[in-house]
């Protein structure tokens, strides 16, 4: 069965509240881009200490691999 990616999008990725906190983590990632690098973060995530992506704050902010972010968030 083939997902209906269009469905997802209008359920809940394109949802007022999803899309706040989507803007927000590419904030976050702007902002970190912007002090250490695009090749630096090459490959890997952002990852909000706290788990609000409202929270920007530097010292909430670090750098951590894809897989370790999204384990410990998943």
């Amino acid at each position: 069965m083939a997902r209906n990616y269009r469905k997802e999008y209008d359920n809940y990725q394109g949802t007022p509240e999803q899309r706040k906190r989507n803007d927000a983590r590419k904030k976050a990632r702007r902002k970190m881009v912007k002090k250490y690098g695009k090749a630096m973060l090459a490959g890997r995530d952002i990852d909000h200490a706290d788990r609000n992506p409202h929270n920007n704050s530097s010292s909430n902010l670090r750098i951590s691999s894809v897989r370790s972010n999204r384990r410990r968030n998943g």
